[in-house]
């Protein structure tokens, strides 16, 4: 039972250290959605082969949104003009980036990997985008029929109502009041599950995980980065979740640059999303989209750990020392703050599973009829 301590020990460590810059990320996120729709900034997005691609790379960075919740808003710029190469660039920059995953890295890594993360997260959706722009199938561009409704509450739809008009229905305190709303409420329920999922398997490296494993096979070169690919490219996790695993991973030895490809990797590609890329980009598009990703990546991470030993920097002397300004009372309290945010959210999602366990039981006991071989539909009534 004592590891089971230790393993909880070093989970509530993690907690006090990223809960203030989490919240500081969330909040940042709310606000964005209501001043700054993904939706609206879609205009830009249609046009040029070039610029549309180094826009929507440039503004997927700040929007805290997984490698699934993106899915939704760029099929939306797909559906209202934007070319192949912005929607891949927007794809690959906003999994990788938030505001969210920026605060938490600098409040568990380093200001190096808290500046490279973002840069690299834009750097590889500028190429994947232009890439696709230059050699995929898609040429021209139509104009874009943006979506302009209003952020706040749908209140008008921004094309009978002008921007003129829509300015004096809501006051800045109810945008903010309507930006803390989804903060707290749908982007924090969003991300709860995955981010204490990634806290507890955190701990579990802390304390389980031999050291001379992690530098043996992960210490750096092109093998450790090829495997951290070959882990993340699958596995689903969002960029704020992932950062508290690559701590640990490095406080265990990975080099801080195969943890970057894990960074990397790991937010913006998943099973379930590549197939639903099929449907929104097609299979040539998808192709240069986990190439160009997976080839960015290992660059960045081997160029990254060539900067730390040309800086002559170590990680685990730099690792966490943001939170050291931050008095201990502030981060119990953001904590706090977290844990009761998160007991709706979380009590909704486990009600859920265990509905969707319940409803399938029963429909497969009512299948089973006596004497009577009958076949089931798919939600369990009988044909």
């Amino acid at each position: 039972m004592e590891f089971l301590f230790d393993i909880l020990a070093a989970t509530w460590h993690l907690f006090q250290e990223a809960s203030i810059y989490v919240l500081f990320g969330i909040l940042v996120g709310g606000l964005l959605k209501v001043f700054l729709s993904p939706s609206a900034v879609s205009l830009h997005l249609g046009q040029g082969r070039f610029s549309s691609v180094f826009k929507a790379a440039f503004l997927g960075v700040p929007i805290p949104l997984c490698s699934c919740g993106v899915l939704p808003a760029a099929a939306s710029l797909k559906r209202q003009g934007a070319n192949n190469g912005a929607v891949t660039a927007f794809l690959i920059s906003t999994p990788e980036s938030g505001v969210d995953s920026i605060a938490i890295t600098y409040a568990l890594l380093d200001p190096l990997m808290t500046v490279v993360r973002p840069v690299a997260a834009f750097c590889t959706a500028a190429i994947a985008g232009l890439a696709e722009n230059l050699f995929g199938l898609e040429r021209a561009t139509g104009q874009v029929v943006s979506d302009l409704s209003c952020p706040v509450d749908n209140c008008c739809d921004g094309l009978d109502c002008p921007p003129e008009v829509h300015k004096r229905h809501h006051t800045f305190l109810q945008r903010i009041r309507a930006g803390l709303g989804f903060a707290f409420r749908e982007l924090w329920s969003d991300m709860v599950g995955w981010f204490l999922a990634g806290m507890i398997l955190a701990g579990f490296i802390t304390v389980l995980v031999p050291p001379e494993i992690m530098t043996r096979f992960l210490g750096g070169g092109i093998l450790s980065m090829l495997l951290m690919l070959a882990a993340g490219i699958p596995l689903y996790i969002c960029a704020t979740a992932s950062t508290p695993i690559a701590a640990a991973l490095i406080l265990k030895g990975v080099s801080p640059g195969a943890a970057l490809v894990f960074l990397l990797a790991g937010p913006a590609t998943n099973v379930t999303s590549l197939t639903v890329l099929l449907g929104i980009l097609g299979k040539r598009a998808t192709a240069i989209y986990l190439a160009t990703l997976a080839v960015a990546a290992v660059v960045f991470g081997l160029a990254l750990d060539s900067l730390y030993n040309y800086l002559n920097l170590s990680p685990h002397a730099l690792f966490g020392q943001a939170t050291e300004i931050i008095p201990g009372w502030i981060k119990l309290g953001g904590v706090f703050i977290l844990l009761v945010l998160s007991v709706k959210p979380v009590y909704l999602k486990i009600q859920s599973r265990l509905g969707q366990g319940h409803e399938l039981s029963c429909s497969l006991e009512s299948c089973s009829v006596a004497d009577s071989p009958v076949e089931c539909s798919p939600h369990g009534s009988h044909d």
